[in-house]
């Protein structure tokens, strides 16, 4: 574990160094009406896949940029987003990262949440604890809604009727603040850090969840589905929280319906 936990870990850097790189440079297209990609994202996810490939060449791959191997007879997973809030990036807001988590037979099990503006390194393995920058974290204590820091991650280019704006509104009734911040990732690792007490989201990809997902788990927290039912990295449901108020999280979010 301490091998793929270190080649995850060094291929976010490179991925990260590339970032700083191309700030000064990039060109920007749409993917989708408000949903932006970089040449900066795809030079970090090439970086980071060659890297973990040549280390690791039986492994299967999945990334945001179109990026779809199975690899050989491994068992092995690596999930990858090379730049996570891009928009923060093309704006210069500094929030965005780089997330690489592994996954082993459907469990994830290694992660990395490098965020380069401020040189922050988030790591979790299975069994073995989340840390920043090599020191151990933990998520908050915050046992009452009232008194938490809530994100939300809201679709692009939404309507203001979709439920997921609705139930942002509603949290804002219940929560002590409610923001949203465009980098899933790094949403999830500062649930892990104790910096955000709660985070929810329908519609998320893959890249966006695995490494921040374990990063909440070895934290202390609690990751599942909003009705609280087992996560899936693969289906786009995602709660995470630092554990104490997951049920009542759960219960207003599913209190507004579709």
């Amino acid at each position: 574990m301490l091998e793929f936990l270190q080649a995850a870990e060094e291929a976010a850097r490179l991925g990260g160094q590339v970032l700083r790189q191309w700030q000064a440079k990039f060109t920007v297209r749409e993917k989708s009406k408000a949903n932006l990609v970089t040449d900066a994202d795809f030079a970090s996810q090439r970086v980071i896949h060659e890297f973990l490939r040549r280390r690791f060449p039986q492994h299967g791959f999945l990334a945001e940029e179109d990026l779809l191997e199975a690899g050989g007879n491994s068992s092995f997973r690596w999930i990858i987003d090379p730049l996570d809030g891009t928009t923060n990036f093309v704006h210069g807001f500094p929030y965005f990262a780089v997330s690489i988590g592994l996954e082993h037979d459907g469990e994830l099990v290694a992660g990395a949440v490098y965020d380069p503006s401020h040189d922050n390194m988030f790591l979790a393995a299975k069994g073995c604890g989340a840390s920043l920058n090599r020191r151990p974290i933990s998520v908050s204590g915050v046992r009452q809604l009232d008194q938490a820091l809530m994100i939300a991650s809201l679709p692009v280019a939404t309507d203001p009727n979709d439920i997921a704006v609705r139930r942002f509104l509603k949290m804002l009734t219940h929560a002590q603040t409610v923001q949203r911040t465009g980098s899933a990732a790094l949403n999830l690792a500062n649930i892990a850090a104790g910096r955000i007490d709660g985070f929810w989201s329908t519609s998320l990809k893959p890249w966006d969840m695995a490494a921040g997902v374990l990063l909440v788990r070895e934290a202390g927290g609690t990751v599942s589905r909003i009705d609280e039912s087992d996560f899936d990295v693969d289906m786009p449901d995602l709660l995470a929280s630092c554990g104490g108020i997951h049920q009542e999280l759960s219960d207003v979010l599913l209190a507004v319906r579709g």
